[in-house]
């Protein structure tokens, strides 16, 4: 744990809170859940809240399935970071953060093809060796939850079966997460 030297009282209703700087560097928006744990030390320990979070292993056989089904390196993200990736760049993308070109794809909440001429959009803000070819919002009741996409080598273009595939991914994950 890292101490930031901030210091926040609780107010009448026991509501502290998080300064936008910590907000800002923890990609923690309005809205957010967050998790609380406690400590025998009497440390508060928030900790963000991914729904997408217990689907690892389940996102995890998705990819594999894609990937052996059409050759491209396919991965699932929750809003933050890649939670699973299958046929290649599992080391580059594992656990790594979105870039904000891809946190904008699921803000406008459309599936997003990269076409031929258009500047690659990196996967990861760690690396642009690896850019999405197709990006497919997760929706859960109104809200996005994460991507499906496909990844490949800057200028690198997916096709149609790629864009289907992702929609229809997208679209399962989501109803899963509804019931």
């Amino acid at each position: 744990m890292k101490a930031t030297g901030i210091v926040r009282r609780i107010d009448d209703l026991g509501r502290v809170v998080i300064p936008k700087e910590i907000r800002r560097t923890m990609r923690i928006r309005e809205g957010d859940p967050l998790e609380i744990y406690t400590s025998r030390d009497g440390e508060v320990i928030f900790k963000k809240y991914s729904l997408m979070g217990g689907l690892e292993e389940f996102a995890s056989q998705f990819c594999d399935t894609l990937s052996k089904s059409t050759g491209h390196i396919c991965a699932v993200s929750d809003r933050d970071t890649v939670i699973a990736v299958a046929g290649g760049g599992k080391r580059e993308l594992m656990g790594k953060s979105v870039s904000a070109d891809l946190e904008q794809i699921m803000e406008e909440r459309k599936i997003w093809q990269h076409a031929e001429g258009q500047r690659g959009i990196p996967v990861s803000d760690s690396s642009d060796k690896l850019c999405a070819t197709v990006a497919a919002p997760i929706l859960s009741e109104g809200d996005v939850l994460g991507l499906v996409l496909f990844i490949g080598e800057p200028g690198e273009v997916a096709g149609e079966t790629e864009f289907k595939l992702a929609q229809t991914i997208a679209a399962f994950l989501g109803r899963h997460m509804e019931s």
